[in-house]
């Protein structure tokens, strides 16, 4: 066999290994679990790993968004925490109906991503450190909304106890289910479905990607590169306080600290979807395949009743497995 042979054959290999390599270790550790514990591979359980994901996946879904403009949203996750105490706020404290909490929610999300857009789009400060400054900025702010206590019905409010409480439809949003599938899994879904035309069927998803690219060259075709990457940051807001309002549905409550662990988890979920059918770039579909992915390694490891310290490990593992197959065996990079 000669070596121009056993290079094409290595070649090959490589190919394969970085377009399908990801979903073939996903397929591994299915199977491991699921051998591991026969309960594992049902569909009752298959519910409870999409319904853990929801929250990481829409929070997701933004990350990957501002990322494919070349930006870097590293306040999704206070962005999530500020929305779940603005609308747990507006019902306990307030007493307000829950279609209004949810315009709140909304609007506390509108409310990060316009002054991450001031900081980035006005002030032209490089992403990574405004965004971070605005995660620092809501994480405090929330604190102060409460005066860093949590908000339950029935709390105690000066002399007396707080008027409102969380409506049995609001619940829904977090708990309920439509022909047995929980409400945040189709949101989920949908928000999936829809992010997917947006980036690759649409002139609006294109020019991200070409702002992603190359900015220069973007506003030189004449991309107007100041208005999409603020429509990118609105959408990572928009998704972060949708994931918010459902995490608030969900737990019944506003916990200070509840969006402290979906920005890692998010970031994770985006970048392992770099490497789903060597996409090598933001992508909605490969990120809600990096959120499957992280869910179904979680869930693995709990019912194997392995060390919550261990998940984390796990967790990292995976992300550096998925970035190797990504940046080291695509195309690119193999010589």
């Amino acid at each position: 066999m000669t070596a121009h042979a056993l290079t094409g054959g290595n070649g090959r290999l490589a190919a394969l290994g970085y377009r399908y390599g990801l979903l073939v270790v996903l397929a591994a550790v299915t199977v491991v679990f699921s051998l591991g514990r026969p309960a594992f591979a049902t569909y009752d359980n298959l519910l409870i790993v999409l319904q853990s994901v929801s929250i990481v996946g829409i929070v997701a879904f933004g990350v990957t968004v501002s990322m494919a403009a070349g930006g870097f949203d590293l306040s999704v996750g206070a962005n999530v925490g500020f929305t779940v105490m603005v609308t747990a706020f507006a019902m306990v404290r307030l007493n307000l109906t829950g279609a209004t909490a949810v315009g709140f929610g909304l609007a506390a999300g509108l409310l990060v991503a316009a002054v991450n857009v001031l900081l980035v789009v006005v002030a032209r400060i490089p992403d990574l450190i405004a965004t971070l400054g605005t995660m620092f900025l809501f994480q405090g702010l929330a604190l102060i909304l409460t005066s860093g206590q949590s908000i339950a019905p029935g709390m105690a409010v000066g002399d007396g106890t707080a008027p409102g409480r969380f409506t049995e439809g609001f619940g829904r949003l977090g708990t309920g289910r439509v022909l047995s599938v929980p409400v945040p899994v189709l949101v989920l879904v949908l928000l999936a479905g829809a992010g997917h035309i947006l980036l690759v069927h649409t002139r609006w998803g294109r020019a991200l990607y070409a702002i992603g690219g190359n900015a220069e060259a973007a506003r030189l075709a004449g991309i107007r590169v100041a208005r999409h990457r603020a429509l990118a940051y609105a959408v990572s807001g928009l998704c972060a306080a949708v994931a918010g309002i459902l995490l608030t549905a969900r737990l019944g409550r506003g916990d200070v600290g509840a969006g402290d662990a979906y920005l890692l988890q998010s970031v994770a979920a985006a970048l392992v979807g770099f490497a789903v059918l060597g996409a090598n770039r933001p992508n909605i579909l490969g990120t809600a395949v990096g959120a499957l992915f992280i869910g179904v390694v979680v869930n693995g490891l709990t019912m194997l009743d392995a060390p919550y310290y261990a998940q984390t490990f796990v967790q990292g593992a995976l992300l550096v497995v998925s970035l190797v197959i990504s940046f080291t065996l695509s195309p690119g990079r193999r010589r």
